[in-house]
């Protein structure tokens, strides 16, 4: 039993050794319709030729799909691989927005198959008529300074995937986690949200989230930050304070509870209350702030 063991353990060992070898520089690529899309993967490592390189995609909401084994001389007119020794492209030739999605690359070692780190391939103009985004921010809690805040950033009514980014005070922060709703008409709902220090919160910086549509370089961007102290501890501030944050409260819970039912996962153990609505459904290159 001992020897099997150790047995598992080096195999294990050596199956996590290589597990980052594969690695995808283009995190995001915008394509437009009926043009050809080619899509990195490369290893320190030689890929032997690419009769053992694979390439699946995951389309929002949809599980993983196969698509190209680099060895499969079938569907060259629609997908090829052009292979060197330490890197494997895939060309996607008159690409359609129904391709949109993250695309990763994968390599047989001995029975496992390793994946690269994907890249997400936007297709077209993902804006349409009923495209808008807005920002849920933690609702104040008094002086509380300690433990993480939450903010989300929900783009509603997208037809494909879409880039969104953070910064604080003009500072680019990490890419945050995203989850998605389909509708039945097809169109999708992103919420993408990320974690940052209570105390980072409550600072007063200018937290931004960036949503690109397109290849034209034209955003939305939405801006909020922590509300001064001043404007929460006057009761006086009139009720029409509380109701807004009572609805925005009930909308972001609303929100994110289904979106991680829909997703099977839970990031963040507990309840958090959102407030501070801030959307824009108008032209991509406009920007509002609170």
């Amino acid at each position: 039993m001992n020897m099997i063991f150790a047995e598992y353990l080096l195999l294990s060992s050596l199956v996590l050794g290589v597990q980052l070898f594969l690695h995808q520089t283009q995190r995001i690529q915008f394509v437009e319709v009926s043009d050809t899309a080619k899509i990195q993967c490369s290893s320190t490592e030689n890929l032997e030729g690419g009769s053992n390189m694979f390439w699946y995609l995951r389309r929002e909401g949809e599980k993983p799909t196969f698509i190209k084994r680099c060895l499969d001389d079938q569907n060259v007119s629609k997908f090829a691989c052009k292979h060197e020794t330490h890197s494997s492209t895939l060309e996607i030739n008159n690409v359609q927005k129904t391709e949109s999605g993250i695309y990763y690359c994968a390599y047989r070692y001995s029975s496992y198959l390793i994946f690269g780190n994907g890249s997400t391939l936007i297709v077209g103009d993902s804006y349409t008529k009923s495209s808008w985004v807005m920002l849920l921010v933690p609702f104040p809690h008094g002086s509380q300074v300690t433990g993480t805040a939450n903010l989300a950033c929900v783009i509603h009514g997208v037809s494909s995937p879409v880039h969104v980014s953070w910064s604080v005070s003009g500072e680019l922060q990490e890419q945050g986690l995203t989850h998605s709703l389909k509708a039945k008409d097809g169109s999708l709902t992103l919420i993408n949200h990320i974690s940052v220090p209570m105390d980072t919160w409550t600072s007063g910086k200018n937290f931004t989230c960036e949503v690109k549509f397109n290849s034209s370089g034209n955003s939305v961007k939405t801006s909020t930050r922590y509300p001064a102290a001043s404007s929460t501890a006057h009761p006086s501030g009139c009720a029409s304070q509380t109701v807004r944050y009572a609805v925005a409260m009930f909308l972001g819970v609303l929100l994110v509870s289904l979106s991680l039912a829909w997703s099977h996962c839970c990031s963040n153990p507990g309840s958090t209350a959102y407030a501070q609505l801030e959307f824009d459904s108008r032209n991509h290159n406009q920007s509002t702030e609170q």
